[in-house]
């Protein structure tokens, strides 16, 4: 296929999935079988729904919830991926990304079924018996995994993120050399535009009720993610309950962020990162961005911002 810069043409694609749309934007060059890019897009981030979602009864992540304790479960090799690199910065951010919270979730509301706002207790107590990291044994060589206490995995802060990933290989696999791709606001940029310049994505005023662009953000060979408590959230009498919880006190997160948006190589990490630094706050997000080396933006409730990418 040539990717001669004079011969590319911008194109976009967009499908159904994960409860929203994903979307494609890419330069490729006339000879590109448009349809057989679009079925291998669809195809890749189906397959991660299949696995990772929530909502699916019959997805291999339900599967695992509903297993007895002890029990083994195989697990594909993308959702073992997920996992592990779960597992990996629940560790590396003390607790603060743990996608064990899935009877909290539910418990406060935002689960599969929820609850009217009316039902809903100021303060469901969930119990923990465990942490993730020991309720859960991983097997990645045989892939499959089992828990030794009852867990009920969430990986909404991770998934959209994965799959992101999973399109930005198919844009590889079609040699296509400048794309930009993303679920929601989890981004994934390969190259630049055939005119040099990066990719552009706006980086958005986190307001409830408003679809506004406070900066831009530059993307070439990145990926970026936002998390947030002013998109999805539930109002209970006079309280309004954040859909992001915080796994060490086990309740809806109250902190002083309005929002994070994490700049790394894979959307993976910048999905979970943002909802770590989300958790962490104003003080402890800041700083261990900083040792880590990460790119991230801290939006404060005051609209007062913290780092640049």
């Amino acid at each position: 296929m040539s990717t001669d810069s004079s011969a590319l043409r911008r194109r976009s694609l967009s499908g159904p999935t994960m409860g929203t749309r994903y979307s494609a934007v890419f330069f490729a060059p006339g000879d590109l079988h448009e349809q057989k890019l679009a079925a291998a897009l669809q195809a890749a981030v189906d397959r991660v729904d299949c696995q990772m979602s929530s909502w699916k009864p019959e997805s291999d992540l339900n599967c695992l919830n509903g297993a007895a304790t002890g029990v083994w479960v195989p697990v594909p090799a993308e959702l073992m991926f997920v996992l592990q690199g779960s597992l990996r910065i629940g560790q590396q951010s003390q607790g603060a990304f743990d996608i064990g919270v899935g009877d909290l979730v539910g418990a406060w509301g935002f689960g599969v079924r929820p609850a009217p706002a009316d039902d809903l207790p100021l303060g469901p107590v969930v119990p923990r018996p465990a942490t993730t990291a020991e309720a859960l044994e991983l097997d990645p060589p045989l892939r499959r995994a089992r828990k030794h206490a009852p867990l009920a995995l969430d990986l909404s802060g991770i998934a959209k993120g994965f799959g992101v990933d999973e399109m930005a290989r198919v844009m590889r696999q079609f040699s296509i050399p400048a794309w930009l791709v993303g679920i929601d606001g989890e981004m994934r940029a390969g190259g630049a535009k055939p005119d040099g310049t990066p990719w552009a994505v706006a980086h958005e005023r986190p307001v409830r009720g408003v679809r506004e662009a406070m900066g831009v953000i530059e993307l070439e060979d990145r990926a970026v993610a936002t998390s947030g408590n002013y998109r999805h959230y539930r109002d209970i009498g006079t309280r309004t309950i954040s859909h992001t919880m915080d796994p060490r006190s086990g309740q809806p997160l109250e902190n002083g962020l309005a929002s994070v948006t994490v700049l790394a190589d894979t959307c993976m990490e910048a999905d979970a990162w943002a909802t770590a630094f989300l958790v962490m706050g104003d003080v402890a997000g800041p700083r261990l961005a900083q040792v880590m080396g990460m790119d991230a933006i801290f939006v404060l409730a005051n609209g007062t911002v913290l780092g640049r990418p």
